[in-house]
């Protein structure tokens, strides 16, 4: 009885906190809205940010704005129109805050009244294709989109509404959709996904916004209230304990503002959760991971499913850089962010960040990045990610080794991928994903089929595909249950990081093991890149590594036959048969090198050609009649053997003037590659730089850390402590 009382109080007490609460809790307190009207003529972002949206909504005052019957998929016009209303809803009922002017509230009221009378009506969207269709938009997730957003305009003229106009729109705009989302499609509600955490965010914050405790214990907990979906599963299923989101940082990018805009809902109803303490303060990290995983230019680094266009000026980021800065406090970080997105959101950590903007003499001209490495799996348990940096600001130089695992339905077959990046520019690609989002007349605006058939299969990548066959065969749910594990890695040392990792798990009898060297030698203003991919086989087997590159071809060491006439594709199947082959050659050994030109610098790789090879030059295009496909090259390197290794330079060189018709450095130096050991025990490649020697010493089978290693031969005899080293004219690098 005792207990059963104490239940009840606690109830009631949680009950109290939510029904008594004081409107507008959701996006921002009364006490920060204050903040802001008070911070405008003082702070010109502030201030800029806040007459961009009045500009925005007032010329919608005093007209009628239309809420059509849905029929369009993304990019048509009832699809666009329903989301240009709701955020026009929310940028009114902020408005109407911040102004106490009534005719923003009255906007929003209207709208909401019309959205009362249409949402009963709807059944699944007609242009619906997914398991979750929507019904005001053509899949659930935008559906959930609208929730977050008018759960927050809601809140915001909460209390201009009567109480019949209130429960008039609670039964009318929210509850059809929340039901749709908690009953009909429940596994989807509960799915740990960003569409759900876009979903539980939804009806999380129209809970907060009308009273209604039921919808944010079931948006925080799963609609079973056990904890085994929700927001706080999320939080625990999404993340890494570092804060990696699984499904990569363009997804980090989308998901990020549903987290953020629903953590200060609850931090402002429900303190006592701590949610942006949960984890050790897990949605800070998520940010800072994010934005670590951006290219100079701000662009998400684009592998999994994503799209290059995105950058961190896009609004979610803008919403969680701000409500971050008044949650975790000021971070001097932040601001060369801000200062490229141009705009705050009006909270208190936007006034904050104006401030900031405005005072601050030395905000840095780019986000202070570094060699990074992040654990995936929410036990950190699942592989990883490592970003290897060097250089400063616009010279810098980055390498992305993607050894996670497969990131859910946006996940590509890639294990062991690796991507480069120098000066800002793309070097090594990674295709990310095909579509063309909200354009109505590509495929709806979603996600392309060539984004399954191509961008998702291995060849596309920087990454071995075997016998023409993706990993895991292609089978994403194979792929899920698999991920490399890291054999060894440091990347804490200015002139030598390294990360080496295995997989025994993407073909049944290749195992596959990458280890990357970012190496700064003597006098030497770029790093050299050194790749060393190990296979092990019982039988011979087709070996492709490609090398997607971005830039124009300058010359190679060897003859090709160029495709004159007609092309060929590479192969049929698996991504292949989208791949024309331009021109190919054979190789008889030792060294093959191809040297191109991106934007104003040079590249060559250098690969090591133990007996002969096949180089193919390609270019995508090829069964793609829609033209749904960029047409960028790549440079693959084919060897049919047992258990080749693969020995790769990449060298960063020279530069060219336009204007002044100058190359300089134009020509690789390097010259030589060799094999001097590769067994079991371990692999050591020697490498002619310069006309100075650069040994390459990995152990194959003892990765401690303090393991005391010998290799001697005819010419050499150097020891050393963990798994690896490398030498320079035999002065150990460090």
């Amino acid at each position: 009885m005792r207990k059963l009382s104490f239940v009840l109080v606690l109830f009631l007490l949680n009950a109290e906190s939510l029904f008594a609460q004081q409107h507008p809790v959701a996006f921002a307190t009364k006490k920060d809205l204050t903040l802001v009207k008070n911070s405008l003529a003082a702070n010109s972002l502030l201030n800029k940010s806040y007459n961009e949206i009045k500009n925005a909504v007032d010329q919608w005052i005093g007209k009628d704005i239309d809420v059509p019957v849905p029929k369009d998929p993304a990019g048509g016009y009832t699809h666009e129109k329903h989301k240009e209303n709701y955020n026009l809803m929310f940028n009114a009922g902020v408005l109407y805050q911040i102004t106490g002017d009534t005719k923003y509230a009255v906007i929003v009221k209207q709208l909401f009244v019309k959205y009362a009378q249409l949402n009963p009506t709807l059944k699944n969207h007609p242009e619906a294709t997914s398991t979750s269709p929507g019904r005001i938009f053509w899949q659930a997730l935008n559906d959930a989109n609208w929730l977050v957003y008018t759960g927050l305009a809601f809140d915001c003229i909460h209390d201009f509404l009567t109480v019949a106009e209130r429960k008039q729109i609670t039964d009318g705009a929210f509850k059809p959709i929340v039901d749709y989302f908690t009953k009909d499609i429940k596994p989807w509600f509960n799915l740990i996904h960003n569409h759900a955490v876009w979903a539980c965010a939804g009806v999380g914050i129209v809970g907060v916004a009308i009273d209604n405790e039921d919808y944010v214990n079931m948006a925080l907990y799963g609609t079973e209230k056990d904890g085994s979906a929700g927001f706080i599963a999320h939080l625990n299923g999404l993340f890494s304990p570092d804060g990696y989101y699984n499904e990569g940082p363009y997804y980090t990018r989308y998901a990020i503002l549903p987290f953020y805009f629903f953590a200060n809902a609850v931090n402002n109803t429900k303190p006592g959760l701590g949610i942006f303490k949960y984890r050790n303060n897990i949605l800070q990290k998520a940010l800072n991971g994010a934005l670590q995983q951006t290219n100079l230019n701000g662009g998400f680094y684009s592998y999994n499913d994503a799209l290059k266009e995105k950058t961190f000026v896009s609004s979610e980021l803008v919403v969680a850089i701000d409500i971050a800065w008044q949650v975790y406090g000021p971070n001097a970080a932040y601001l060369p962010v801000a200062k490229a997105q141009g705009k705050v959101i009006l909270n208190a950590g936007g006034v904050g960040i104006s401030k900031a903007l405005q005072t601050e003499k030395n905000v840095l001209p780019f986000y202070p990045y570094q060699s990074i490495e992040f654990a995936d799996g929410a036990k950190g348990n699942k592989g990883g990610v490592t970003v290897m940096r060097a250089g400063k600001n616009e010279k810098q130089t980055s390498l992305i080794f993607k050894y996670s695992s497969h990131g859910m339905a946006h996940g590509h077959f890639d294990k062991l991928n690796i991507n480069v990046y120098d000066n800002g520019n793309e070097v090594l690609q990674d295709y990310g994903a095909a579509r063309f989002i909200g354009i109505e007349q590509k495929w709806g605006g979603r996600y392309l089929p060539e984004t399954k058939t191509y961008t998702q299969q291995t060849i596309a990548h920087n990454t071995i595909t075997v016998d023409e066959t993706s990993h895991y065969d292609g089978k994403e749910a194979v792929s899920e249950l698999n991920w490399p594990v890291k054999l060894f890695g440091s990347i804490s040392e200015k002139n030598l990081q390294v990360v080496a990792s295995l997989d025994n798990t993407a073909y049944k009898d290749v195992q596959l093991q990458r280890t990357i060297f970012m190496v700064h030698l003597p006098d030497q203003l770029k790093p050299l890149i050194i790749d060393l991919f190990k296979t092990k086989s019982s039988t011979a087997h087709q070996f492709d590594l490609p090398f997607n590159y971005s830039g124009s071809v300058i010359s190679t060491n060897f003859k090709y036959s160029p495709a004159l006439n007609s092309m060929k594709t590479l192969g049929n199947k698996n991504g292949y048969q989208f791949l024309w082959k331009e021109a190919e050659g054979i190789v008889k050994g030792p060294l093959a090198q191809f040297t191109f030109l991106n934007e104003k610098s040079f590249y060559t790789i250098s690969s090591l050609v133990a007996d002969s090879a096949q180089f193919f030059f390609t270019r995508i295009g090829a069964n793609d009649p829609n033209f749904n496909l960029r047409r960028d090259p790549s440079y693959i390197m084919r060897t049919k053997s047992i258990s080749p290794t693969f020995l790769n330079v990449i060298e960063l060189h020279g530069n060219y003037s336009t204007v002044a018709e100058l190359a300089n450095g134009a020509y690789s130096s390097l010259s030589a590659i060799q094999l001097l050991q590769d067994d079991a025990n371990y692999t050591v490649g020697k490498i002619i730089y310069k006309n100075n020697s650069v040994i390459v010493m990995q152990s194959n089978s003892k990765f401690e850390s303090n393991q005391k290693h010998v290799f001697k031969n005819a010419d050499y005899n150097f020891e050393w402590i963990g798994p690896y080293a490398i030498f320079y004219n035999n002065q150990i690098i460090k």
